[in-house]
């Protein structure tokens, strides 16, 4: 059988060299590549142009998330507000990318949320006395609401039925909405539920610009806030809210702790 030396080309890509009879040419280095490292990104090409004005553009293309093993970029820097690293938006919550400085923070404590608890009185000279709905009322009351809820919530489809935990939630207060039944994974964070919320109602979310005001989650009994590094199933297990109870969403400052004039949400 005749050979055919010259039908097809080598990927010029360092780490693969594989024959490729339908090789593909890089318009920014002029180098061939097979289909696997065609794209810029996948041979990391040194002279990726951008078409605008004529321009090259020189700046750099996106900003890598710092987890190991995860290689996703986004447009802007996003940092833990803990290790001050840059994230991508799938890790950017300290537990997310198994902070050390969270780590550091939680040592010697079994509980995250008697830490954080620990830390506030700590730095409080003021006992602040609640005046919360017992939580037999309130357990009561949930249960009774999560039977319609089922029946219309939202959420991830990809939840199993048997981490499903379900809030109604009421929008923040500026978007006149109603409120909105939804479930989410047991094992989600608060700070990922928000983000969930705020994506799934089309409501902006800047937790990530430091300057804006930060979108919480808040109690329905006595507007307490359910801390964003808290998990539900935490939250659940402490009573602090229960699978049907309401919770608000509302635009704050950084550090608030209750949430008031709640008749603004006409909660029923």
């Amino acid at each position: 059988m005749a050979e055919l030396p010259d039908l097809g080309k080598h990927c010029n890509f360092e780490h693969c060299k594989q024959l490729d009879f339908l090789p593909f040419g890089c318009d920014g280095c002029g180098n061939t590549f097979c289909s696997e490292h065609r794209t810029k990104d996948a041979h990391s090409c040194s002279k990726d142009m951008l078409t605008s004005a004529g321009c090259e553009y020189t700046g750099a293309r996106g900003y890598t998330c710092s987890l190991t093993g995860c290689s996703n970029r986004e447009l802007t820097e996003i940092f833990c507000d803990k290790c001050q690293q840059v994230f991508c938006l799938s890790h950017r919550h300290a537990q997310d990318h198994d902070c050390s400085k969270l780590k550091e923070e939680l040592v010697n404590t079994g509980s995250k949320t008697a830490e954080h608890v620990n830390q506030i009185i700590a730095s409080k000279s003021v006992v602040v006395k609640k005046s919360r709905v017992s939580a037999k009322s309130s357990k009561t009351a949930a249960k009774v609401a999560l039977m319609k809820m089922k029946m219309h919530a939202k959420g991830d489809s990809g939840c199993p039925e048997t981490e499903r935990v379900y809030l109604r939630v009421y929008p923040p207060s500026q978007y006149n909405k109603e409120p909105q039944p939804m479930f989410f994974s047991k094992t989600w964070s608060i700070g990922r539920t928000v983000d969930s919320i705020a994506s799934r109602l089309g409501i902006q979310n800047n937790n990530n610009v430091q300057t804006a005001k930060k979108l919480r989650l808040f109690s329905t009994d006595d507007g307490t806030v359910l801390q964003t590094d808290c998990h539900i199933e935490m939250l659940l297990k402490q009573e602090l809210i229960f699978n049907g109870s309401s919770v608000i969403l509302e635009y704050v400052h950084n550090n608030t702790e209750i949430l008031d004039h709640l008749s603004v949400y006409k909660i029923s």
